[in-house]
Parts: C-alpha cells; sequence; structure tokens
C-alpha cells in the first residue's frame, strides 16, 4: 500500500522531463538517460542500477548513479517499480530495490533533443541525385495520373518516396545555403578556412547549379502536366489510403456509417490538406508564381551569385592584409597580448605610452609668470576652466624645431605591369562574352535543335539564358520571354506541341530536353540587321 501511495504523489507532481539539462550534473544525467535510450534499441525495457553502472563504466559510483536515477524518477523522465524478483527473504522485501524504464515523457524528451542535436551538427550538403530522383518519380506520378483505374497502393508509395526526397533536398539546401552566409573573419589568418569556403562554393556551382537549372526545368514541366492531368484526384486517393490506417474500427464491408464513418472523413480531410501543402511547397520550390514570386531554386541560384560577390569581397580584403596594408582588428588583439605579457605596471605604462602617443607634451614648456600665479592663487581642482587662470606657454618646436623627415622620400611603387595584366584579362573575358553572345544571336525565332555545337563559354551562356526563361515562365504558358539580369540578352521560348525530345551537342556533353523555338536578342549590339530591338 505504501509503494502505491508514494506512486500516487509521484504521478501529481508536474513532469519536467528537461529539467536535467540545466541541472548542475547534468553529463551526468545525460549519459544515464542514453544508457536508456540504447537498451531501449536493444528491446530492454527495465534496467537496475547495477545495470547501468556497468553500462556507464562506472565502478564505485553506484551511490552517485542511484541518485541521478532518483532525481531523473522526480523529474518524469524516469519510473521506479519495485523490484521483486531476486526477494528471498523479508528483509529484502523491505529493502528499497526498483526496476527504472523510460516514461512516455523521457522519451519524447531524449527523441526531441536527439533531433535538435542532429539539425544543430547537420552541415548541408547538395544532392543533385535527389534532383533525378524526383524528377523520376514525377514521370511515374504523370504516368499513373493518365490512367482512369487508380493504384492506391503505387500513388501513395510514389507520393511518398517523392516527399521524403524533396524534404531531404530542401532542408539540404537551406543548410547549405546558411553555412555560404556565415561571415568567416580572417583577422586571424586563418588560410584553411578561407580555402574550404571557396572550394565548398566551387563545389556547390560545379555540381549543382547546372543540374537544377536543367532538372529544375524538367520538374516543373511535369509538375504542370500532373496538375492538368488532375492533381487533387491522386493526393485524394493517397489520403484515403492513410485515413484506412488511421481509422482501423472501418467496417470491412464499406459501410460507413455513425461514428466511424465521420472519423474516416474527418481522417481523409486531414489527410488531404497535409498532401495539399507539400504538393505546394514542391510546385512553389521548382514553379514561379509570377515575377513577385519566384520560385526557390531561383532564389537558390540568386543566393549562389550572392555568395560569389561575398566571396570576391572576401578575396579582396584577404589579399589587401597579404600585401601589407594595416588590419586595426589584428593590430589592437597583438597589443592586447603585449599588455598581458608585459612584466609590470611600469612596462605597461611605457607601452601605453609607445602605442597611443599620450604623453606630455614636452616641447610646450609653462612659463615663469604662470608658475607665479599658480603659487599665487592656487586654484581648486573643480575650479571651471573659464574661471581659472591663464596658461602661458612656449612653444619651443615651434621655433627650433623641423617638421621635414630627413633623408630621402620613399620610392613609389610602380603597378603599371599588374594594371596592364588585369586590363588584358578584362579585356580577354569581355571578348570571350561578346563572342558568345554573337555565337547565340539569333537572326529570327528556330527551334532548339538547331543551334548546332555549342562551346564551353556559349554552352555556360546558353545555360543561364535557359535558366531564366524556365524560372520565369508561370504555369500554363506556353510561351515566355525574358531578360538577363544585366541587361544584355533577351531570350524568347515557346514549346512546340508533340516534339519529343531534342538533343543539343556541346562540348561539355548533351543536352537534352523538349523541342522549343527560341529566339534569342543581343541587346548590346546597336547596328542595323544584328538583332537589335527598339
Amino acid at each position: 500500500m505504501g509503494q502505491h501511495a508514494e506512486g500516487t504523489t509521484a504521478e501529481a507532481v508536474p513532469r519536467q522531463p528537461f529539467a536535467h539539462l540545466s541541472a548542475p550534473n547534468a553529463a551526468l544525467y545525460r549519459q544515464v538517460l542514453m544508457t536508456f535510450a540504447r537498451a531501449r534499441d536493444r528491446f530492454i525495457v527495465h534496467m537496475r542500477p547495477e545495470d547501468v553502472v556497468a553500462d556507464l563504466g562506472r565502478a564505485g559510483e553506484t551511490d552517485e548513479v542511484v541518485a541521478a536515477l532518483d532525481k531523473l524518477v522526480e523529474w518524469g523522465n524516469l519510473r521506479a517499480d519495485p523490484d521483486t524478483g531476486r526477494v528471498t527473504t523479508v528483509e529484502d522485501f523491505h529493502r528499497a530495490r526498483y526496476l527504472y524504464q523510460l516514461t512516455a515523457a523521457g522519451q519524447a524528451a531524449e527523441q526531441g533533443i536527439a533531433v535538435y542535436e542532429e539539425a544543430i551538427g547537420r552541415r548541408g550538403s547538395l544532392q543533385s541525385v535527389a534532383l533525378a530522383d524526383i524528377a523520376a518519380q514525377l514521370r511515374s506520378l504523370a504516368d499513373l495520373a493518365q490512367v482512369t483505374d487508380l493504384d492506391p497502393a503505387k500513388v501513395h508509395l510514389l507520393l511518398l518516396g517523392l516527399a521524403e526526397r524533396f524534404a531531404g533536398l530542401a532542408d539540404n539546401a537551406q543548410a547549405f545555403m546558411a553555412s555560404l552566409r556565415r561571415v568567416i573573419d580572417f583577422a586571424d589568418g586563418d588560410v584553411d578556412a578561407f580555402v574550404a569556403y571557396k572550394q565548398r562554393l566551387i563545389d556547390y556551382i560545379n555540381r549543382f547549379i547546372a543540374d537544377l537549372a536543367n532538372r529544375g526545368a524538367e520538374i516543373a514541366t511535369v509538375l504542370v502536366r500532373i496538375e492538368s492531368a488532375g492533381v487533387e484526384r491522386l493526393l485524394l486517393v493517397a489520403a484515403r489510403r492513410e485515413a484506412a490506417d488511421a481509422v482501423p474500427d472501418l467496417p470491412e464491408d464499406g459501410a460507413q456509417d455513425g461514428e466511424p464513418a465521420a472519423a474516416y472523413e474527418a481522417a481523409v480531410d486531414a489527410a488531404v490538406s497535409a498532401w495539399h501543402n507539400r504538393w505546394r511547397g514542391l510546385r512553389d520550390w521548382f514553379v514561379s508564381a509570377d515575377s513577385r514570386h519566384p520560385s526557390q531554386a531561383r532564389l537558390l541560384r540568386g543566393a549562389a551569385v550572392t555568395a560569389i560577390t561575398q566571396l570576391i569581397d572576401t578575396v579582396a580584403a584577404f589579399n589587401e592584409r597579404r600585401s601589407g596594408r594595416s588590419d586595426r582588428s589584428a593590430d589592437f588583439r597583438t597589443l592586447a597580448r603585449w599588455f598581458a605579457e608585459a612584466p609590470d605596471d611600469a612596462a605597461a605604462h611605457a607601452l601605453w605610452r609607445a602605442a597611443f602617443g599620450l604623453t606630455p607634451a614636452r616641447h610646450l614648456t609653462v612659463t615663469p609668470d604662470t608658475a607665479a600665479e599658480w603659487e599665487q592663487e592656487r586654484p581648486l581642482p573643480n575650479t571651471p576652466w573659464r574661471e581659472a587662470p591663464p596658461v602661458r606657454i612656449s612653444p619651443q618646436l615651434r621655433k627650433t624645431g623641423s617638421y621635414e623627415r630627413r633623408g630621402r622620400p620613399n620610392r613609389v611603387a610602380d603597378r603599371a605591369e599588374q594594371r596592364q595584366l588585369l586590363a588584358a584579362q578584362a579585356a580577354r573575358e569581355a571578348a570571350e562574352t561578346g563572342a558568345a553572345r554573337a555565337r547565340l544571336r539569333t537572326d529570327g525565332p528556330v527551334l532548339l535543335s538547331e543551334l548546332g555545337v555549342l562551346d564551353t563559354r556559349a554552352f555556360r551562356l546558353f545555360l543561364g539564358l535557359l535558366g531564366d526563361a524556365l524560372a520565369a515562365r508561370l504555369p500554363g504558358d506556353p510561351e515566355v520571354r525574358t531578360t538577363t539580369s544585366d541587361g544584355t540578352m533577351e531570350i524568347r521560348m515557346s514549346l512546340v506541341p508533340d516534339g519529343g525530345t531534342v538533343v543539343l551537342p556541346t562540348e561539355d556533353g548533351e543536352l537534352r530536353g523538349p523541342q522549343h523555338v527560341v529566339e534569342i536578342v543581343d541587346l548590346t549590339a546597336t547596328s542595323p540587321g544584328t538583332g537589335a530591338v527598339a
């Protein structure tokens, strides 16, 4: 009876499953709870104190572990049940022996802490394979949408796999872009961090941006095709299949009346709402609603451009430091270290005078008349300066000193050669870009397959144009017209119905996609017949 009353009192105590995180002995509490979590993974429910001690490897610390167990029971993380399995005498029965197990609140707290630690420690990685998987699953879903008699299992499994892959892609992309936005402080000369940051950004551009432009356009097209075929029907089929699991007491003969029918309809409505939300997130990620609400894929590309700009600024600052320019923050840290290493106060004062120059003006001497007035009046320390006697000084430096520095002046570094190299490089890049624009310019609308073989520079420029055009196209619009962000080129594209798939050969490989009619205009050309528009 005493045991039962004690348990009732413990249940009345408000549960605080996260209290151990801020307790003085938090490390031991975390180790004990991790022991129970590992035991649960091995399908072990109850643990004795000696089992916990053995798992922790804390031989001789049984009292500390038992105290931690009792405290966790008090907070609601664990439950203590009387251990009567080894009772052989009356004395053993009256001796307090308990079996401990995780409570529902304790298990939920452990799962929440595990999710938090995983999210904090996650390092975003870009997943080009996920884009291919999403495109493949959407194509399969589009094929199913054409079928009159849908298979609920196939539709549901496809949607579940699609949601899982898309959630992983979105989370990892978000984590990666957050890591790119972190400010790296190079004041301490951490060259390794700088190289790692630069390499991650280069990998991002090479591995993901081009694939995002290609796969993103394909995914957006398939999404629009599924919606045209009726995505509501697919989502409803998946929702009904989930609702059947959510309402286990549904009659087998299909009769839905009374409370089971109401519960079934409520479960269907909740599942449909959840699937609508997931589908909207997928659509917003790849399809732009309008010019004011671009897709997340387009925003991701813009964030990459911003990261490149920040990288260039960081490189400029790093080069300035390496060229010998002063870094005030590094100077102050060095000065602080010198102050900390000063042997005594006299050395610290000498360092202060040498660093800041706040020393008496020895070249300004007080005249004898001023000293005599001070002796006569002796003003108080709190006398306002307006009422104090004047101080007459003698500027000896002006009379006898010189401000000119002796010796030859410093030679001015000649940067003409470096400026010529930079000018030549800029001219070469401008010429290559101009040649690429001239190569892509069309005299009018042409088929995508008629562009011919593209070199590397022209292909990269074409990928940027293609990505901007596909991101700007609204769902259902057969034609799109957009201009590049720098205002140098304009592209007009229209989908060819039943045009099939075309292969565009390039020096870097083959680009495959649906047939389009394209017209590319070079807005920088001003002479007649060059494709300029008024």
